[in-house]
């Protein structure tokens, strides 16, 4: 079975509901789709989501197009690890970190896709399953809501059967925190877990200032309190505090993830499909966390359930509210049936 083409479509649209974290607003849905065809007849795809810039599909597209695609022409699909090594040295010289790991990713996930689809298996099945169902949690505490809408959709999380939430902070002051927190706990409960996300606003005092409050309140974790590259930060605030620091979706390829992990810098490891590298890479740094006793989270949903799967420290997936006509069981998102990455949207 050898490649024969490659193609790239792509979409932007504007979101019905924008979203805001600590540091940023969200309001358009980009989306770019890659689809790879053998000459078995046997295809495989992926869809990336990326961005809040009109133009980031295009672009991510572009180099998927002109630099990676041709790359890859004629070559067994089944090689994924062999493919990936191939378009991480084609891109070195321009920097593999960044776009180009988006679109290694994207080849990555349709890849196997393909080789699911050509064994008519899911995904899952063929890295080594460990579990066949993932406790689910919702993020649905955006900054944009006020305290009352806060409430009701932390609620309607909880009613959905989701086993905990999260809830972004860092958008105010610390007072604004505990307003919000303290609304959320009575929502969900004494014990259901709740996670606070910083998405990388603070500096380093500042974090340990607050996360020494978020523990007050039994947040399962402290996430993205220092910007993702400041491996120090992070290695010396978690030597102070007892709630587990989260990170990692914001580092790209595995590399970033080993000083991380091996110091003590993070408590729950925390990959993004995109900027990881795809689930080949995400596997690796699920494998190389375990090794060192640190629980697997992923960054988002989707195709990442497939990891999630396999890996022995996997503890949660990320979601947003179920879409209609999908139930969790006991708290837990079920693995698809059907062949390669088919997954729910999360």
């Amino acid at each position: 079975m050898k490649i024969t083409g490659v193609t790239v479509d792509v979409t932007s649209e504007p979101k019905a509901h924008p979203v805001q974290d600590a540091i940023q607003l969200l309001d358009r849905n980009g989306v770019t789709r890659v689809r790879i065809d053998t000459d078995d007849g046997v295809s495989g795809e992926s869809a990336t989501y990326f961005g809040r810039v009109e133009s980031s599909p295009a672009v991510m597209a572009k180099i998927v197009t002109d630099q990676l695609a041709p790359a890859i022409m004629g070559e067994d699909p089944t090689v994924i690890r062999g493919i990936r090594r191939k378009l991480q040295v084609l891109t070195d010289y321009q920097g593999t970190a960044g776009l180009s790991s988006y679109g290694i990713s994207a080849i990555d996930q349709a890849l196997w896709d393909l080789l699911g689809k050509s064994l008519d298996v899911p995904v899952w099945k063929l890295l080594g399953a460990q579990r066949t169902a993932i406790p689910a949690y919702a993020m649905v505490g955006w900054l944009e809501l006020d305290v009352a809408g806060l409430e009701r959709v932390c609620a309607q999380a909880m009613e959905q059967g989701f086993h905990g939430v999260k809830m972004k902070v860092g958008g105010g002051p610390l007072t604004e925190d505990v307003q919000r927190i303290k609304a959320v706990r009575n929502v969900i409960g004494p014990d259901a877990p709740l996670m606070v996300d910083a998405n990388q606003a603070f500096e380093y005092g500042e974090a340990l200032r607050r996360g020494r409050v978020y523990e007050e309140f039994d947040c399962r974790w402290f996430e993205e309190p220092l910007p993702a590259g400041d491996t120090d930060g992070h290695v010396r605030l978690a030597e102070k505090l007892d709630i587990p620091i989260a990170t990692g979706e914001n580092r790209y390829g595995q590399a970033a993830f080993r000083d991380l992990i091996a110091r003590g810098g993070v408590g729950v490891v925390q990959p993004d499909l995109r900027r990881a590298g795809g689930l080949t890479d995400c596997l690796e740094i699920g494998l190389m966390a375990a090794g060192f006793g640190v629980p697997y989270a992923s960054h988002g949903g989707g195709a990442h359930i497939h990891v999630l799967a396999a890996l022995p420290n996997t503890i949660y997936v990320e979601s947003g509210l179920l879409p209609k006509g999908v139930q969790l069981v006991d708290g837990c998102y079920p693995l698809p049936t059907e062949p390669g990455l088919s997954s729910w949207d999360g």
